[in-house]
C-alpha cells in the first residue's frame, strides 16, 4: 500500500505492507516502516531514501490514504480544519449519529483519527500547493489549532479550540 506521512520537516512517501492497515500498524507498533520510501523536505532540499527504517507514529502529523480506512458505516460528517506544525488540514471527522460532545462517555482511543475529504497546505505563506486525499489519520496529540462547529476539546487534547468563525470555543 501507498502512503504519504506529512512531518514537521518533510513528506515521506512509499510503500509499506504491513498486515492490516498504516492505522492498525500505527496504534499497534508506534511506527510507520517503508519498504521503498524518500522523505523530500519542506526546506526544498534533495530526497532521502528511508527504506527499511522506521517513522515513529510521534513524528507522523498526517498520513494521507487513497483508500478507505474502515471508517463506521452510520458517520455522521463534520468540517473540520486543523492545525499542525507547518499544515493547515481541512477535511471532515465521523462521529456516530447522535453524539453529543459534551454528554459523550466515550473518548477517542487511539493516537490517530480518520478525516475524509482531506486538503493539506503548507501555513505561513509558503507556496507549495495543495494536496487533496481522499482520507487522511491525523494525530491527535500533534495538533495545535482547532475550528469546528463542534466542542472537540478531549479529541485534540492541547490545541486552541476556535469556531469556523475563527472565535475560540
Amino acid at each position: 500500500m501507498h502512503v504519504e506521512a506529512y512531518t514537521a520537516v518533510g513528506v515521506v512517501t512509499g510503500a509499506i505492507s504491513p498486515p492490516g492497515g498504516p492505522r492498525d500498524v500505527l496504534e499497534a507498533t508506534g511506527a510507520l516502516v517503508f519498504d521503498e520510501g524518500a522523505l523530500y523536505p519542506l526546506d526544498g532540499g534533495a530526497a532521502r531514501p528511508v527504506d527499511g527504517r522506521p517513522l515513529s507514529a510521534d513524528d507522523i502529523l498526517v498520513v494521507g490514504l487513497e483508500m478507505d480506512p474502515d471508517v463506521p458505516v452510520h458517520s455522521t460528517w463534520h468540517p473540520i480544519v486543523l492545525e499542525a506544525g507547518p499544515f493547515r488540514i481541512s477535511g471532515e471527522l465521523p462521529t456516530l449519529p447522535g453524539f453529543d460532545p459534551g454528554r459523550a462517555l466515550a473518548r477517542p482511543g487511539g493516537t490517530f483519527l480518520v478525516l475524509r475529504d482531506v486538503r493539506l497546505e503548507l501555513l505561513a505563506g509558503r507556496s507549495a500547493g495543495v494536496v487533496e486525499r481522499p482520507f487522511a489519520l491525523v494525530n491527535r496529540y500533534a495538533i495545535d489549532r482547532v475550528a469546528a462547529e463542534l466542542v472537540l476539546g478531549f479529541f485534540f487534547p492541547g490545541a486552541r479550540l476556535e469556531t469556523p468563525q475563527g472565535r475560540p470555543a
